[in-house]
């Protein structure tokens, strides 16, 4: 089965990424999308290799080319799933769809496709996982867990540049606002209650 050969062929391309955008995320976030997609009634064939090619070109996060990942992504797909057999309609909606799906993007995709790659890809940066994910982050760009003046951000902007906390407030807990599909939002709703009671916990230890 092509997307079989196609997972192959993702899974070796990331094998040197980052913990936070490695194929394990690729895992996760197909697990995800094909969970919205049986409740949304779309095509399994479809999400499942906008999945798997929606970080086939991915920067780190301190790189001035990171900003472009999503549209390298889209780009690189194309020669991709042309090569395993996709219809060139089918190509235009996941190239599409991988374009639009990223945070920094700040796009609102047109497709089913295109919006449950973004929700999908959007809850793996939430509850346990995305804890995990954002400290990962934080760890490799050598940032302070914390502000020691203002850990919380009661008092001040967020500055997920200088201290990884910050990126809690200055995305994370936003995220459930951008779901598009319903079951996005209430999955993303759920997590959202973990990064509390996680945040909760911490005002406490420090």
């Amino acid at each position: 089965m092509e997307i079989e050969k196609l997972k192959k062929y993702v899974k070796k391309r990331l094998i040197r990424n980052d913990p936070a955008h490695d194929f394990e995320h690729i895992t996760r976030v197909l697990k995800n999308a094909i969970m919205i997609s049986r409740k949304e009634k779309a095509s399994i064939k479809m999400i499942t290799a906008a999945v798997l090619l929606h970080d086939i070109v991915s920067y780190p996060k301190s790189d001035p080319r990171s900003k472009n990942s999503s549209t390298e992504s889209a780009e690189k797909s194309k020669n991709i799933l042309k090569k395993y057999g996709f219809s060139q309609n089918e190509i235009d909606t996941i190239s599409d769809a991988i374009r639009d799906h990223s945070f920094s993007r700040g796009a609102t995709p047109k497709t089913l496709v295109g919006k449950i790659l973004q929700d999908a890809d959007r809850l793996d940066a939430l509850g346990a996982i995305g804890i995990a994910r954002t400290f990962a982050v934080g760890g490799a760009e050598d940032r302070p867990f914390y502000s020691n003046v203002d850990p919380f951000c009661i008092k001040r902007t967020p500055d997920d540049k200088s201290w990884t906390l910050d990126h809690f407030y200055k995305k994370l807990l936003l995220l459930e606002k951008t779901m598009n599909t319903k079951t996005g939002k209430i999955e993303a709703r759920k997590r959202i209650k973990i990064m509390k009671k996680f945040l909760d916990e911490l005002k406490k230890e420090i």
